[in-house]
């Protein structure tokens, strides 16, 4: 990994001081990734004030040991204002403000899935880490443009998939990668959301294999720990028929073939009328592991009629605040130490490769292959 222009200029100022009694602020860090940091906290500026970008900004701000929010920018004036007034934080005025300014560490791009790519790069160039939301790009050559420009820079880089940090699923893949299970034979994921997205999110956001199943498409290379080499995709419209008019699916069912030879089996609805369902199962030759859905509570209610139990959370916020948490103090300790990303650019690339071929084998009713090759940069589907 190469340094920042930044952490070069800070060691030659500390190389100086050695040698002609200059000084240089000792509150000033270079982390073991070469990253300069303020004191040991690392200060993240946020790009984005809708809702997923204040979720962010609040946990950086009150939860992420070892993180501060340092500034916000929305291009709605009013998002801005509201986050920053609320959480005690500067508001930029633009990106390039955000991405300069020396009291920003590194930059969260939590903007609209179309901006993402030109921020990326933006913040690349700029010498700060980076941690950007899922998807990077919804087009396979725009998101090798955004990988190439992290990789020229050196740039330290985490995309968001946040459920591979949700302590459950995450000891699914433990038991996997441990052994406890044996070889892993099958995966099975259920990923069902309580209410489907507005139809105007529908028609822009690549439709569910890119916008829902994406998150499961990355499980299952995480869980397995074997890459995908062929997906088997049906899917209907049971819900709502605006939803097929608007060239989308609500209802799913893919199959995945490893390298490996295991099979993952995903079940994908837009409207579980119960709440979020997000379970995940791994079977194997000496055992199984899965994880359940946590309920809003755990109280019961017991009498002659029966036992009751409260129901599932209806919000994806409720469901996974733990895993974003979890995602940022990973995020901290990436910039601090330096190392193998916790979610890299080929993580993030290699979900969208198996979803656009999952559409295709929706369409045509046949297996797609993916070859290595598709998940090489220069590739695709």
């Amino acid at each position: 990994m190469s340094e920042t222009s930044n952490a070069v200029s800070l060691r030659d100022r500390v190389r100086r001081s050695a040698t002609d009694g200059s000084t240089c602020d000792p509150s000033e860090v270079v982390c073991a990734s070469g990253l300069i940091v303020e004191g040991s906290v690392v200060r993240v500026g946020v790009l984005g004030a809708g809702r997923i970008g204040r979720m962010h900004a609040e946990l950086l701000a009150r939860r992420v040991p070892g993180a501060a929010l340092a500034m916000v920018y929305d291009p709605i004036g009013e998002s801005s204002e509201s986050v920053a007034r609320s959480l005690g934080v500067p508001m930029a005025r633009s990106a390039e403000e955000l991405l300069s300014s020396p009291s920003v560490d590194a930059v969260a791009i939590c903007t609209s899935t179309d901006t993402h790519v030109e921020l990326l790069v933006a913040a690349a160039g700029s010498g700060k880490a980076i941690f950007c939301e899922k998807p990077i790009s919804l087009d396979l050559a725009d998101v090798d443009r955004a990988l190439d420009a992290a990789e020229r820079a050196g740039a330290l880089l985490q995309v968001g998939f946040n459920r591979r940090f949700d302590p459950a699923h995450r000891s699914v893949r433990d038991a996997v990668a441990s052994g406890a299970i044996g070889a892993v034979h099958l995966v099975r994921i259920s990923s069902r959301d309580p209410a489907p997205p507005p139809i105007t999110y529908i028609a822009r956001s690549g439709g569910i294999f890119l916008d829902m199943t994406i998150h499961d498409f990355d499980m299952a290379r995480f869980v397995a720990g074997s890459e995908v080499v062929e997906v088997f995709a049906r899917g209907a419209v049971r819900i709502d028929p605006a939803i097929g008019e608007a060239g989308d699916l609500d209802t799913a069912v893919v199959t995945l073939r490893h390298a490996d030879g295991c099979l993952t089996l995903i079940d994908n609805s837009r409207q579980a009328a119960y709440g979020y369902d997000q379970r995940v199962e791994a079977f194997g030759s000496a055992g199984m592991a899965s994880s359940h859905n946590p309920l809003t509570h755990t109280g019961t209610l017991s009498t002659a009629a029966g036992t009751m139990t409260p129901g599932l959370p209806h919000f994806y916020l409720e469901r996974y605040v733990p895993s974003y948490v979890s995602q940022w103090v990973s995020f901290v300790e990436y910039v601090r130490t330096g190392g193998p990303s916790p979610v890299s650019g080929a993580d993030a690339r290699a979900p969208l490769v198996i979803g656009l071929a999952a559409w295709q084998s929706a369409r045509n009713g046949q297996p797609v292959a993916i070859g290595p090759a598709s998940m090489d940069r220069t590739g695709g589907v």
